[in-house]
């Protein structure tokens, strides 16, 4: 059996790379569509599908990638070290805005903190021998735990948990369940874990709280995150994190649920038999995730059974359209734009987190208002974007819109030189 490259699910990467761009990299924050931020707490809006759609993509493309199930001592070195790059990506962009170097200050510290950017980047996606991808890995992560808790005042609170840091973990996971099980036993296991998850959240009082809940901020999950990521969560939040501990168990049923769709995909049945089994498929799921929802609703940030079961429902119906379209009826024209962005998803994920942090550092006078200090992310989008839009939030979008034009100019360069940024 060789390696099998399906166009549709590059093509789906694509889109929801194109998304996540969108929905992160509005022009201006106060002013966003209520489809383009994430639920406030219970419900899912597009942009709760965003993540859960990357974990399902991962989760398809793990046997497609590794065909022949064979496992030994190298293989699991290669899936070690390979999470472990995903996972010291992840961590650096929370590193990037506390970079101190030597006192330095303004533009000389942006060109410090690039310089180590380009450096960590080149050493976590750049080829090298497995030996050398151990050592730069252990490497970088040792170097930022040291950091985290040395006390020093730059990183007391820098955040350890992230999208990346989750996909690596699930990624590991998944990779050793579909060399190491059958697909009864993954299928059981994606059982037990929502179930067991179901139990935990809902049935275990919280210490010092009380009964156990589903509200911000005091539920079972939020407890356990401050107390073994304490300092280390999401300023946003300050006492527990979306991407915490307990909620990373459940985004592992997204990858198996993947894993078999992938699976699935490599059977004997022709084509038109799997599209209409995966259609089904992903309808059944949906169906469960919102009756499910009923009990333990779905919500993103708890990262609920209920959502895992909606979210990759949806996935595989999307996905099962693609697959129909580009797959089974060779349409593949215009989707080109998706493809270009599906094969490049890491160095737009990496840089896309680095870029506007950059842009904000670069600070100068308002040349409208000598009076006012401004920025250059913001004074593009002020003056260059804004003026052409009466609705702000229309300009937000604008603004989100032209940052993924110039993305697209940048993959197909990438993608007529060949190059591909992977980890």
């Amino acid at each position: 059996m060789v390696k099998e490259r399906l166009i549709s699910l590059d093509v789906f990467r694509g889109l929801t790379i194109l998304l996540m761009t969108i929905v992160n990299n509005p022009g201006d924050w106060g002013n966003v569509y209520p489809s383009l931020l994430h639920a406030d707490w219970h419900g899912c809006t597009p942009t709760d599908l965003v993540f859960p759609f990357f974990v399902f993509i991962m989760g398809v493309a793990v046997p497609l990638a590794m065909p022949e199930k064979f496992y030994d001592g190298t293989t699991f070195n290669k899936i070690l070290v390979r999470s472990l790059r995903m996972l010291c990506l992840g961590i650096f962009f929370n590193f990037f805005s506390k970079i101190q170097l030597f006192g330095l200050d303004g533009i000389p510290l942006l060109i410090g903190r690039l310089a180590i950017t380009i450096a960590v980047g080149y050493a976590l996606m750049g080829s090298f021998s497995s030996k050398v991808k151990n050592i730069l890995a252990f490497s970088i992560l040792f170097i930022y735990l040291v950091l985290a808790y040395s006390g020093i005042e730059a990183y007391h609170d820098v955040r350890l948990p992230g999208v990346l840091q989750r996909i690596a973990i699930v990624y590991f996971v998944v990779s050793l369940l579909y060399l190491k099980t059958t697909q009864k036993t993954q299928i059981i296991t994606g059982a037990v874990l929502l179930l067991g998850y179901w139990g935990i959240m809902t049935l275990i009082p919280v210490p010092g709280i009380g009964e156990a809940n589903l509200e911000k901020g005091t539920n079972l999950a939020s407890w356990l995150d401050s107390i073994l990521l304490k300092d280390h969560m999401y300023s946003g939040t300050v006492t527990w994190d979306p991407e915490g501990i307990l909620s990373t168990i459940p985004s592992i049923v997204n990858g198996i649920i993947g894993l078999l769709i992938g699976q699935f995909l490599q059977s004997d049945n022709p084509k038109t038999k799997k599209g209409l089994k995966m259609g089904q498929i992903g309808a059944l799921l949906i169906v469960s995730g919102l009756i499910w929802d009923l009990v333990f609703p779905i919500n993103k940030s708890l990262w609920t059974s209920s959502y895992v079961l909606f979210t990759t429902g949806l996935a595989t119906v999307f996905f099962t359209i693609l697959y129909y379209l580009i797959d089974i009826a060779g349409y593949k024209k215009g989707f080109k734009p998706f493809l270009i962005w599906g094969v490049n998803p890491m160095i737009v994920f990496f840089s896309s987190q680095i870029i506007p942090q950059a842009l904000v550092m670069i600070q100068f006078q308002n040349p409208k208002n000598p009076e006012e200090q401004t920025n250059l992310l913001d004074f593009l989008y002020r003056f260059w974007i804004a003026p052409f839009f009466n609705d702000p939030k229309a300009a937000s979008l604008g603004g989100a819109l032209v940052y993924v034009c110039i993305w697209t100019f940048i993959l197909w360069i990438f993608y007529r030189n060949k190059l591909i940024f992977k980890v």
